[in-house]
């Protein structure tokens, strides 16, 4: 194998011209030949027992060509690419230029990791906003520690609005039951809107084990295929309940915590909130100011790059849905989208995620940034102290590569932010931060979104989590 050329191309491209000779060839097709001759028939020969140069003679001195081709050019394209020192990124488009006794020669067009030239990355101003603890963080606190707590209690009475209706189902269109329009033993909640407009209204009245159809008409924007149509559910009541919420006093601290009044609890609420606010506070500002060292790169970035980010995107969002019940297929078609669709919306995110990546890549080496053996086992003697494992389990979900890659990513980080300067918000930007909500859903209808900046790993995540987060 040699290289004849290796052309660099715009956006990040690479074209290289590779010529295999003839000894590496004729090896390859007679491997091509032991492999195929058992499938080929020769009159006078058993299967598998003609010779080469009949089976040449019959069918063409070409007929072993594109196996042997296969079979041999990952190879000599994977040498071309490591003598070349390239970086790629996917597959090549593979142009065959030339084949006979003499050898073949081909041009392999990849995309390969851009160079990058930083911008400005120490000293950066980003507004720096501490939420203060109200009390009305720590009531709404309170009242999701006494929404977790609570119990549902049956009811002898109709379907009332705000209660939870157990409840059997199966829609109809046109007479036939529809796909998706069925579920048994579902809790629906009186006044949540889960179900297609006009659902919940009308099981209003109804009493435990009542039967009933309920005429609906799905909305014209619905999905393709039940949008505007006239469809009638069948529907059973097997139960009534409502939520009972435990009373907040001091009865209720007891029950939850390890204190005896509701003010110790309530104290202890507002001093782990402005924990909170704090972390949450030094993160925003980490990520406004990462955000502008990955603005101000740069690089002649490839598609293939974006695509395949784009990609994983896909894959994890995929999964953030099983983990919900849910299919990507049921997914899409509730929202209306395709595959496609869905994927194009995530080139954006995917292109800002890749320009962070590259920039984080660049700081390490303007840097000279470095990942000592013992950086490595600390950070596993801390994951395991804080999940209780030993390290050698530990080991078994992190690979030692993602622990330095991950700390190296932390250490670039680092100098960022240790050279940043903290600025007072905007009034619009602390009012739009504190009417943020404090938890975030992602389970309605969430699109594929970029991952933020890499920061210190949460307490709460676990090493499986870690290793899923560091493979996205």
């Amino acid at each position: 194998m040699s290289v004849k050329s290796c052309e660099k191309l715009e956006k990040s491209m690479v074209a290289l011209t590779v010529e295999v000779g003839a000894e590496e060839f004729e090896a390859a097709v007679e491997k091509a030949y032991k492999k195929q001759r058992g499938s080929i028939r020769i009159p006078g020969f058993r299967p598998g027992k003609a010779p080469r140069k009949m089976i040449e003679r019959m069918y063409g001195e070409a007929v072993f060509y594109d196996e042997a081709i296969n079979s041999i050019l990952p190879d000599v394209y994977a040498d071309a690419v490591k003598e070349q020192e390239l970086d790629a990124v996917g597959y090549p488009q593979v142009e065959l230029l030339s084949v006979g006794k003499e050898g073949f020669s081909f041009k392999a067009t990849v995309a390969v990791y851009p160079e990058v030239t930083l911008g400005q990355y120490k000293g950066l101003e980003a507004p720096y906003f501490l939420r203060e603890v109200t009390e009305e963080d720590v009531d709404a606190r309170l009242n999701q520690m006494a929404d977790r707590n609570s119990r549902m209690v049956d009811q002898d009475r109709p379907v009332a609005s705000g209660d939870i209706a157990n409840i059997d189902f199966t829609g109809y269109l046109d007479g036939e039951p529809f796909e998706g329009g069925a579920g048994e033993s579902f809790d629906l909640t009186i006044g949540s809107g889960q179900f297609v407009p006009g659902f919940e209204e009308q099981l209003i009245g109804m009493a435990q084990n009542e039967e009933r159809d309920i005429d609906i008409t799905f909305p014209e924007n619905y999905h393709e295929g039940l949008a505007g149509k006239a469809v009638v559910f069948h529907v059973k009541v097997n139960a009534v309940k409502v939520k009972e919420i435990p009373e907040l006093d001091d009865e209720f601290a007891k029950d939850v915590s390890e204190f005896d009044t509701l003010e110790e609890l309530k104290a202890d609420l507002r001093a782990k909130l402005a924990q909170e606010w704090e972390e949450d506070a030094g993160h925003a500002f980490e990520e406004a100011v990462m955000e502008k060292v990955a603005q101000g790169i740069q690089a002649d970035i490839p598609d293939a790059l974006i695509e395949d980010q784009a990609h994983r995107f896909m894959e994890n969002f995929q999964m953030q849905l099983r983990s919900q019940g849910l299919t990507m297929e049921q997914y899409m078609s509730a929202a209306n989208l395709t595959e496609e669709a869905l994927l194009e919306q995530a080139k954006e995110p995917a292109t800002q995620q890749v320009r962070m990546d590259l920039a984080i890549a660049a700081i390490v080496k303007e840097e000279g940034i470095e990942v000592s053996e013992e950086d490595v086992a600390q950070e596993y003697e801390k994951m395991a102290g804080q999940f209780g494992m030993d390290v050698e389990n530990v080991k078994k979900y992190m690979e030692e590569a993602v622990v330095r890659e991950r700390l190296g990513r932390s250490k670039a980080i680092a100098v960022v932010v240790d050279a940043a300067v903290r600025t007072e918000p905007k009034p619009e930007e602390s009012a739009a931060q504190a009417e943020k909500p404090e938890e975030e859903s992602a389970a309605e209808g969430e699109k594929p979104k970029r991952k933020r900046a890499p920061r210190r790993k949460k307490a709460e995540e676990s090493p499986e989590e870690t290793a899923e987060g560091s493979a996205e």
